[in-house]
């Protein structure tokens, strides 16, 4: 029985709530592990024991949450597996084959907050200046850091654009962020000059697609003709951390916290940084206030003669 209703519940989230394949990848690994927890199945017939879905409680829960705990796992990836257990049984109940949820009586592991790292200005403007642009993978690479740090958008939209989303007179992109919600995002003089730069020899790498694979529409190509990954740009910052000395540690997604900590800290709405993220709740944003709070306490220690 649990394995249709598990079925039926990532049916729910491919097509009713559109979440990504990576999210709905984490569902299926979090309540796999659940599943695996009551019921192992059998070496021998890799048949497992029938499991009631509604004699599953809070205490149920509790105890698996507690061996995760046992087992060294992570606060961040508990919290993140009651979450899904959460998200389950909530379905089920919407569904009529529960009456309430148990996993709502589990409380969240308190977790750390940690900061977001993110560049200076100086720091980012170095870094993004990395690649050769005398090289036609430079420009593209020169192009890719330029938009990312100049419109704060998620590696994952960025793969997605297509060239009819870019409208070059006004400097503007259309964004589908998550859930295929869209906004509008600016970018700037040098994110334009790169993108153009780009473009002009974007053909070379399209050639190098069989022409039933070519995606001419995709603004970013790898060096195959094909849609640039994500993944294929993690490899690629990477690539410029080992070049640019001095930037350490760093993912695709610190070139978006740091457009936004330089927003804020030159003034910017909090709302209208919210706005441009693509954040659906204004909390989500607030955390670049302790971001701006701390550099905000340097400069009072540094300067102020009663600090």
């Amino acid at each position: 029985m649990i394995e249709q209703l598990l079925s039926q519940f990532f049916e729910h989230l491919r097509y009713e709530r559109n979440v990504s394949e990576h999210t709905l990848r984490n569902y299926a690994s979090d309540l796999s592990q659940f599943y695996d927890y009551l019921a192992p199945a059998d070496p021998q017939t890799t048949a497992r024991r029938d499991i009631d879905i509604k004699q599953i409680d809070h205490i149920t829960i509790r105890e698996w949450l507690s061996s995760l705990h046992t087992a060294q796992k992570k606060k961040t990836s508990v919290a993140r597996k009651l979450a899904a257990l959460r998200t389950f049984f909530q379905f089920l109940v919407r569904e009529g084959v529960i009456e309430m949820n148990p996993a709502k009586l589990v409380s969240t592991p308190r977790l750390e907050k940690k900061l977001p790292v993110h560049l200076s200005v100086e720091d980012a403007i170095r870094f993004i200046e990395t690649p050769d642009t005398e090289t036609d993978l430079g420009k593209r690479d020169r192009a890719i850091l330029e938009l990312l740090y100049g419109t704060g958008v998620r590696v994952s939209e960025l793969t997605k654009l297509d060239l009819g989303d870019i409208d070059f007179k006004d400097k503007l992109i259309r964004v589908t962020g998550k859930r295929r919600k869209q906004r509008i995002v600016p970018f700037g003089d040098p994110a334009l000059h790169a993108l153009m730069n780009y473009l002009t020899g974007r053909n070379a790498f399209l050639q190098n697609a069989p022409l039933e694979e070519r995606d001419s529409q995709a603004v970013f190509l790898n060096y195959q003709g094909t849609r640039i990954t994500t993944r294929s740009v993690g490899r690629m910052v990477d690539k410029y951390i080992g070049i640019c000395a001095g930037i350490h540690s760093i993912s695709p997604h610190a070139l978006r916290h740091s457009f936004a900590t330089h927003l804020l800290d030159s003034g910017a709405d909090l709302r209208d940084i919210q706005e441009l993220l693509g954040h659906a709740r204004l909390s989500t944003t607030q955390i670049y206030t302790h971001v701006s709070m701390e550099k905000l306490i340097e400069v009072y220690d540094k300067s102020h003669p009663k600090a």
